[in-house]
């Protein structure tokens, strides 16, 4: 046959673009505990974070060619954990407390979102883009992440009960991948099972959580979780979008870079989302729409994801 053209199928592939700001600051997460301390609760909250999450704000003022950052803040409601009070209620309170100490939330977004958002399977989906790290030598009895959901950065101490051949062994530490001299190993939870479903972590889920607010998420293409203004908020979790628009005049709500103000209580939990990013495999077209807009705004970015996020974690 002449005249016949073969491409690769990836090139034929249409996937969206998604906006992109330069800074996400999340103002922080509000578990049911944090709510039962009510309107008081929820000022202290915001007075702690203001500082961080100005000086933040200020650090991206400074872009090439003096152009104007642009920067957005969102704020992340736990409604998969545990369910309490209703969006018509919580939200506003939110709104006002940050208000007073400067601040304003641009998005609210629900944690069961990060599970599933628009019918679409997100947890499933960065399960499915999970490429675990080999470890030398390994031998294979251990089945693979998508099985067991446990995900690591290393070696675990082998299991000298099942391995005959290293019965006389009577132990192995574990160790890291590419460790600094001393290993630091991690062994995260992806999930658990309840009433015979998954019900995925709180690390897992966080792990999804940077992924959206880095706009790197793509299901047949199409951009996920876009965010919704909504006219009236609802009595019900379930009828919120999982991403709301609260601020009409907001930046993007997806950014190059992340930053978060957390308490000090979630810094086990970021170290398990940077382990579990650090094997999770983006798009490579996704990728280089990033990297070419990036380029074209004069930017510098990290090759390495997990070093596009950042934190400070302060006290309870």
């Amino acid at each position: 046959m002449t005249g016949v053209a073969f491409e690769e199928a990836v090139a034929q592939r249409s996937v969206e673009r998604v906006p992109l700001s330069h800074l996400s600051i999340e103002l922080g997460h509000l578990y049911m505990e944090e709510f039962a301390g009510g309107m008081e609760s929820l000022r202290r909250h915001f007075r702690r974070v203001a500082p961080w999450a100005q000086a933040a704000a200020r650090t991206a003022a400074a872009k090439p060619g003096g152009n104007r950052p642009r920067i957005s803040t969102c704020f992340l409601v736990d409604d998969y954990f545990s369910r309490f009070s209703t969006p018509r209620e919580v939200i506003p309170m939110l709104v006002a407390a940050a208000e007073e100490n400067g601040l304003v939330i641009d998005y609210l977004a629900r944690e069961s979102g990060c599970a599933v958002a628009d019918e679409v399977p997100l947890a499933k989906l960065v399960e499915q883009a999970l490429v675990t790290d080999p470890v030398p030598g390994s031998n294979g009895i251990r089945p693979p992440t998508t099985e067991t959901g446990w995900l690591c950065n290393g070696q675990r101490s082998p299991n000298t009960v099942a391995i005959p051949a290293m019965a006389d062994k009577i132990w192995l530490p574990p160790m890291q991948n590419a460790a600094n001299r001393h290993s630091i190993f991690v062994d995260v939870e992806l999930w658990d099972m309840e009433n015979g479903m998954r019900r995925w972590s709180c690390p897992f889920l966080a792990a999804v959580w940077q992924l959206i607010r880095l706009g790197l998420l793509r299901h047949n293409g199409e951009v996920v979780t876009t965010p919704w203004q909504v006219e009236e908020l609802p009595d019900d979790w379930d009828k919120l979008p999982a991403v709301v628009q609260l601020n009409p005049r907001a930046a993007a709500f997806s950014a190059y870079r992340t930053f978060s103000v957390l308490g000090s209580r979630f810094l086990q939990v970021e170290l398990a989302v940077r382990t579990i990013l650090n094997q999770v495999s983006i798009d490579p077209i996704v990728l280089d729409q990033v990297f070419t807009r990036m380029r074209g705004e004069q930017m510098e970015l990290p090759k390495e994801l997990v070093d596009r996020i950042d934190y400070v974690f302060i006290g309870e």
